[in-house]
């Protein structure tokens, strides 16, 4: 009785900034959701290793909680991304300084400014938000953006920020919900108008003289530059997920096994959270920072992930332009005057600067997508770009309805009713055993039919190579039309995803939705949504092998899915590390000459090699020598070149196999390698994690995992520094859960957010999570109350705004 009361007593402490350290079981029942009186109010409760689980009243106190919770953890990722939306970086930090990716793909501060300046001139988030749902976003969302903003905001007024990259820095401001709204678009049209910021705001007519009236895109450079820029390996956001039915599991519910590949630093990482409004949303998983919502997670009867989807999630419009004004477009013979946006940046230590940008009823004219696509404008020809996202603020939505799913078929309804995820495929497990994988995506509504009576001249090279639409914007048929089941005019219906229910398995590894199944493969959708029957990437081919084999076994539990996630199986190595060791072995003299002409003693590398035990672990002899190998063979080597056994349809997961290891270029990277790791004093047999870590408040943190060319599950993309090996990672594992169900309604649940929660050196969980990474350790997610009751690092906080 003693011990109860005591614990009753501390619980009815109200903390408004800091956290107060209490018994076990101390936490608020979910009827205490915060302090009385005006203002918004939640309630913190924080488990081991700073997970926050938000409990609140209704939605704006929920994102009241949220905001607060991101801000103590985030406050200088956050404040950037705010800066990044509102237009003030040039202001702030030059012009010419690079903004990060995280938001867009512009390359200088100066073109990321005149685009969000010309996004917040033309209101069109404010637009957005006026559309009635389910077209625009809910009261919730709506309500949720609000309360996220006051969060932050109370915070920031409550606080002093510790993290070094921002203190006292007079760019960290308080926020509006419009904020955290343009925030939130800038992250639906990352794969569209966020591709093209460069090639938006550096459009221009062409003068009245001069070689830039004449210019034209090369159809197979322009191809080629579109099927490297929508190319899996090449992206900084990727992801593995699977699903088992429950026919292959020990108790017949499902398992879902999430494995995202995003940013390490910046403004895309994920931030746990569990977010609880008593009889309306009980959720647990990751969200990306600035999102007031769980993007990624589980809650009491279904498990979700996602990866990055095929779907090409832009088009462009081919434009006839009159001959005697290149800013006036035709349609049906009849002239359209391109609207003109001048936008006006303010510039650190400079004077505005003012540009034009010129808009058409597809969108933007763009004359790039990246350094490498160019897109001329000419006195006859430009290029609008046609981004669907660029109207769809019903991201928060879909997740939201998620977060209340009870099934995966309400997730599926969830998907159907809100149609907002932009870039992404999903997939699903639930308590009853289903399992579930679509490609659920807000696409323009490209069909075979419209590209091949549309397309022009360059539009019939990109399209089937790339699935990037060109098509003739002179022609008022060439209009993309609308499915009757679609929320918006232009884009697909639920009813043509891709989609696969039920099966024993599903798994997507960043591959078109053809494979989710070796054994129901998924056919029957248009080009735009990605190819079939083409050559899978090596980590597809390995994640099916595993998965399949998993499958077949059967009695799966979370504990096998734990395994899979570090295996840190090679998949190349398995086809080709023994031929590569042979090869080696043979080469006369134990010498090969490298791409610098010299030649490289490479006997030993051949040993390690034939020693080496196929795995990317810490402990792993010769993984880093194969490594960088592999990386030089797979860059210099074309891939129809790799292998001597060809790509089969009819056999995608064994083929292509047998390295050919006479093809040239193969014993210059055996060199190179070998060379590498002597200029940066590393043994060839050292083991990987001496030499592939980061540094965390000193220390030294090894990490396993491969680059994408290896197939490796557990993807990590390290930073190379020649004098050092891979001391940084740039991408790769990220927010990971393992789900799974009981009897029990609480779910089964591990959890790893690889980086941790907070960037703040001077947090205690600015590097906790990555510690356990390193040593291929779990956290037991605390969902039920009993569960958070019981934390031994339990910490309440009552947050309020303060008038």
């Amino acid at each position: 009785m003693r011990t109860r009361t005591r614990r009753l007593a501390a619980a009815a402490v109200t903390l408004l900034t800091a956290a107060a350290l209490l018994p076990a079981g101390a936490a608020a029942a979910p009827r205490d959701a915060g302090p009385s009186g005006g203002g918004l109010h939640a309630t913190v409760r924080y488990t081991q290793y700073g997970i926050p689980h938000i409990l609140a009243k209704d939605y704006a106190n929920l994102g009241f909680g949220t905001g607060w919770a991101q801000a103590a953890d985030q406050v200088c990722t956050l404040a950037d991304g705010y800066l990044t939306v509102r237009g003030e970086r040039s202001r702030h930090f030059g012009p010419d300084a690079s903004p990060g990716s995280a938001l867009s793909s512009a390359s200088t501060n100066l073109g990321s400014d005149l685009y969000f300046r010309g996004v917040r001139d033309a209101r069109t988030v404010e637009k957005l938000l006026d559309l009635p749902a389910p077209a625009g976003p809910s009261r919730q969302v709506k309500e949720l953006m609000r309360g996220f903003a006051a969060g932050y905001n109370a915070w920031l007024r409550q606080n002093r920020i510790t993290d070094p990259a921002c203190a006292k820095a007079a760019w960290v401001r308080p926020i509006t919900a419009l904020d955290v709204a343009r925030q939130g678009f800038a992250l639906q049209v990352l794969g569209g108008q966020g591709r093209g910021i460069d090639g938006i705001t550096a459009a221009r007519p062409p003068g009245a003289t001069g070689q830039d009236r004449d210019r034209v895109a090369d159809p197979r450079k322009t191809a080629e530059a579109a099927r490297e820029l929508f190319a899996a390996r090449d992206a900084d956001m990727g992801s593995n997920a699977v699903a088992f039915h429950g026919e292959t599991t020990a108790n017949g519910r499902g398992l879902l096994l999430g494995n995202p590949h995003y940013p390490w630093q910046g403004g895309r990482r994920f931030w746990q959270s569990q977010q609880t409004i008593p009889g309306e949303l009980n959720v647990s998983g990751g969200s990306l920072l600035g999102t007031s919502v769980v993007n990624i997670g589980f809650n009491g009867d279904v498990a979700w992930s996602h990866t990055v989807a095929t779907g090409v999630t832009l088009n462009l419009h081919q434009l006839t332009l009159d001959p005697a004004d290149p800013t006036t477009y035709l349609v049906d013979g009849k002239p359209h005057k391109m609207t003109k946006r001048t936008v006006t940046v303010p510039v650190k230590d400079g004077a505005p600067v003012t540009r034009t940008q010129w808009w058409t009823r597809y969108g933007p004219v763009v004359t790039g997508l990246g350094p490498q696509l160019s897109l001329p404008w000419s006195a006859t020809t430009a290029y609008a770009l046609n981004d669907p996202n660029a109207v769809n603020l019903r991201g928060s939505d879909t997740n939201l309805g998620f977060g209340k799913a009870r099934s995966t078929a309400g997730v599926l309804k969830s998907l159907r009713d809100t149609q907002g995820l932009p870039w992404v495929n999903t997939v699903a497990a639930d308590r009853r055993g289903h399992s579930l994988l679509t490609q659920s995506q807000v696409l323009p509504r490209i069909t075979d039919d419209l590209a091949e009576r549309c397309s022009t001249a360059l539009g019939k090279v990109t399209y089937p190579t790339s699935g990037v639409a060109v098509l003739d914007g002179s022609r008022g048929a060439c209009a993309l039309g609308s499915d009757k089941d679609a929320v918006q005019p232009g884009i697909f219906g639920p009813s043509r995803m891709p989609t696969l229910k039920d099966a024993p398995y599903v798994v997507n590894s960043n591959d078109s939705a053809w494979l989710s199944n070796a054994d129901r493969p998924i056919t029957g959708y248009e080009r735009v949504f990605g190819t079939i029957g083409t050559q899978r990437s090596l980590r597809t081919r390995g994640g099916v092998e595993d998965v399949a084999g998993m499958a077949e076994k059967g009695g799966l539990t979370v504990e096998d899915l734990r395994r899979q996630q570090f295996a840190n199986r090679v998949p190349a190595a398995d086809l080709a590390a023994d031929d590569t060791a042979k090869a080696c072995a043979a080469l006369p003299g134990g010498t090969a000459r490298g791409t610098d002409g010299k030649a490289v003693d490479v006997r030993e590398a051949c040993e390690v090699l034939a020693r080496w035990d196929h795995r990317m672990d810490t402990g792993s002899r010769g993984a880093l020598l194969f490594d960088r190998f592999w990386r030089t063979l797979t860059v210099t080597v074309p891939k129809e070149r790799l292998w001597k056994v060809p790509f089969s349809a009819a056999d995608p997961v064994r083929t292509p196999h047998t390295l050919d290891t006479s093809v040239p270029g193969f014993t210059a990277a055996l060199a190179d390698a070998v060379a590498d790791l002597e200029r940066a004093g590393i043994a060839l047999d050292a083991p990987l994690g001496e030499d592939q870590y980061v540094v965390r408040g000193g220390e030294r943190l090894p990490v396993h995992g491969g680059t994408e060319s290896l197939g490796v599950w557990n993807k990590i993309e390290a930073v190379w520094d020649a004098d050092g090996g891979y001391t940084e990672v740039a991408h790769g594992s990220s927010h990971i859960q393992a789900v799974g169900w009981s009897e029990s309604r609480c779910p089964k649940a591990r959890t790893l957010l690889t980086y941790a929660q907070s960037s703040n050196p001077n947090s205690p969980h600015y590097s906790d999570q990555t510690r356990l990474y390193a040593k291929e350790r779990w956290v037991t997610s605390r969902f039920c109350e009993k569960d958070i009751h019981r934390d031994p690092a339990l910490k309440v906080v009552r947050v309020r705004e303060r008038r």
